[in-house]
């Protein structure tokens, strides 16, 4: 292998709140592009960035996971494999003992929970025993004294334990900054972020030469309209500012954005219309759960 490739991963499906993942935008609108269930909650990917380089395999985020039992899974609509990032790995010849890298974005439970398993005892165990953490340090110290409003996005009780484990091991490679590198790749390349603000503090985003990971800035392509912006970000107008500062830095290093929670397409490339707006060429999701870009 003399360059990196890119895969996605699509490890399960779940559902939110629509008005909740669209904050003030009306649900006529909303309702269009994102049709929601009789509870008003829209289906939502679980998509994960998988890297692999001549030394490295890297994955990006990790998913809900499956240990969480029926009434949350109910409650959110979870469908995923027992083991779903075993599962999407084995699609492209890998385990999860070959993982050596996992950065994680923020530490809500939607993109950490995939993080551990529970063993027969009931006690969390790393799903990546091998891997380095890339976390952000200022993220993770807020994760641990979170406001009242978000407490509820971050499931302490399930990613500390392996959190320790990674500490315990000095695996863990702790982000400060804004913006800066975090490890590199191939041919001279580095796996580089930005940070965004609003939704929760100190969210990273990786990007390397052709894409970018948006988590929850941008999670679906109906967001990256500036206005849409979810009820959940703890502060709405600062996501805003975030997105004025990221659309025109993806678009002038031509980038593509990798959406991870978008359950029709898996990307898009930025153009501007008529009015100057960002808008997205979207990139439709492939039929497998796994799969090479």
């Amino acid at each position: 292998m003399n360059k990196s490739t890119n895969a996605i991963l699509e490890p399960g499906y779940f559902k939110l709140d629509g008005g909740a993942m669209f904050g003030i935008i009306p649900k006529p609108l909303w309702n269009k592009v994102a049709p929601s269930d009789e509870m008003n909650r829209i289906d939502l990917a679980l998509r994960l960035w998988l890297i692999q380089t001549n030394d490295r395999v890297i994955v990006v985020d990790t998913g809900i996971g499956d240990y969480h039992g029926d009434k949350f899974d109910q409650r959110f609509d979870v469908r995923n494999h027992q083991s779903p990032l075993a599962e999407v790995l084995k699609q492209q010849n890998l385990k999860p003992t070959d993982v050596t890298d996992l950065v994680i974005s923020h530490l809500h439970f939607d993109h950490v929970g995939g993080i551990g398993y529970k063993d027969s005892h009931g006690a969390m165990k790393p799903v990546f025993e091998n891997a380095n953490i890339h976390l952000h340090k200022d993220h993770y110290q807020y994760s641990l004294n979170p406001t009242d409003r978000d407490s509820g996005s971050f499931h302490t009780e399930d990613f500390l334990p392996v959190i320790e484990f990674y500490k315990a091991q000095n695996k863990i490679h702790w982000i400060e900054g804004k913006m800066g590198d975090i490890l590199p790749l191939d041919n001279g390349e580095i796996l580089k972020f930005k940070c965004s603000m609003g939704h929760t503090p100190h969210l990273m985003h990786p990007y390397s030469s052709k894409y970018i990971y948006l988590a929850d800035l941008i999670p679906t392509s109906n967001h990256i309209s500036i206005p849409w912006v979810m009820g959940y970000d703890i502060a709405p107008g600062v996501t805003t500012e975030d997105k004025k500062e990221f659309l025109p830095f993806i678009h002038d290093h031509d980038l593509t954005i990798i959406f991870e929670h978008d359950p029709k397409y898996w990307g898009a490339k930025l153009t501007r219309d008529e009015k100057g707006q960002y808008v997205g060429e979207v990139f439709a999701k492939k039929e497998s759960a796994s799969y090479l870009l």
